[in-house]
């Protein structure tokens, strides 16, 4: 289920409530109602490679659950499992819910627009989809080198020196 939220973000009670018919594996989406969504707007959710590979793993385990453990929908993600794989993954302090943020970080890393972004995370405003996008601003050093060659900081262009390291 962590795998699945990293893939496409759903909050943690859009993963435990998901249901097989929400989902269509041909067309590789899946839907989000309103009454199931925070802003009360149906959300599409597009499906990944990762998303796709997750859901396969499920078929079969329960007639109308996909995320199923001993014929019952998981409905607790913060369960003494979960705490034992962070424990052996060496991580401190991490809630289910900061792999949302995670999620929407990795996309800003990779160049998805915010826009976009918003849309596939459900927001409904600029404000929130910032919010969730902690980075570090490593992510920016090729931005950063845009003016880097042209210009001193008098404004004066000049040849860049080669910097070693």
């Amino acid at each position: 289920m962590a795998g699945f939220t990293l893939a496409t973000g759903l909050r943690r009670a859009n993963v435990t409530g998901l249901e097989w018919g929400q989902v269509d594996l041909s067309r590789r989406v899946a839907w989000i109602h309103p009454d199931q969504a925070k802003a009360r707007r149906a959300i599409g959710v597009p499906l990944n490679y990762d998303a796709v590979l997750v859901l396969r793993r499920w078929i079969g385990r329960h007639d109308r659950w996909v995320f199923t453990y001993k014929g019952n929908r998981i409905a607790q993600v913060s369960t003494a499992a979960w705490y034992k794989a962070l424990e052996r993954a060496g991580i401190e302090d991490f809630r289910w819910h900061d792999l949302r943020h995670t999620w929407a970080s990795w996309h800003v890393q990779e160049g998805t627009p915010l826009q976009d972004l918003m849309q596939l995370g459900g927001w409904s405003g600029y404000d929130m989809v910032l919010r969730y996008t902690h980075l570090a601003p490593e992510h920016l050093a090729e931005h950063a080198a845009r003016i880097e060659r042209s210009r001193t900081l008098s404004g004066t262009p000049s040849k860049p020196e080669k910097i070693s390291n």
